[in-house]
């Protein structure tokens, strides 16, 4: 016998850690193009791509999460803008049985890290629509991003005295 919920969702066997996804979805996407047709001409110089990555979380229900990943770039030649891009990215999750001092690295690694493919595929083909090469967004580590932020921090109260 299988152990499934109603709704066809692995259930925790024996309080064993589980993390679902359970939506996702597109919150809002920006593409702008604000010197077109001139910026989808041969650039003699190679453009200075700049991406932003941000993650934020709020808690739904006792076990449901919403997890917002944020991805703004742009593409500059000199201070001429190619193109510009903002996008947000969210899913709804699950997390059961995960020890409370291992939720929120969970919830701030882990589900960013599944949302991501689904993102860059978004952003790559925004920019594509927008007359220019696929922009393919590079791997993100999110442990790296999420050890960063927690250390910037906790470096912030100690220098507000």
């Amino acid at each position: 016998m299988s152990d499934t919920s109603v709704n066809g969702g692995p259930q925790p066997q024996d309080g064993a850690p589980l993390l679902n996804g359970l939506a996702q979805y597109t919150r809002d996407l920006s593409f702008e193009n604000p010197n077109a047709p001139r910026s989808l001409t041969p650039q003699e110089k190679a453009p200075q791509i700049s991406i932003q990555v941000n993650v934020g979380a709020q808690q739904l229900s006792e076990t449901d999460f919403e997890v917002e990943l944020k991805l703004e770039g742009n593409a500059k030649v000199d201070n001429d803008t190619l193109f510009a891009f903002d996008l947000t990215y969210c899913g709804i999750f699950r997390a059961q049985n995960i020890p409370a001092e291992d939720l929120h690295p969970v919830i701030m690694i882990e589900c960013p890290r599944l949302l991501f493919p689904f993102a860059r595929q978004i952003v790559a083909d925004a920019v594509r629509g927008g007359g220019f090469p696929p922009l393919y967004v590079d791997p993100i580590d999110f442990a790296a991003l999420y050890r960063e932020r927690a250390q910037q921090f906790a470096e912030t109260p100690a220098q507000a005295q």
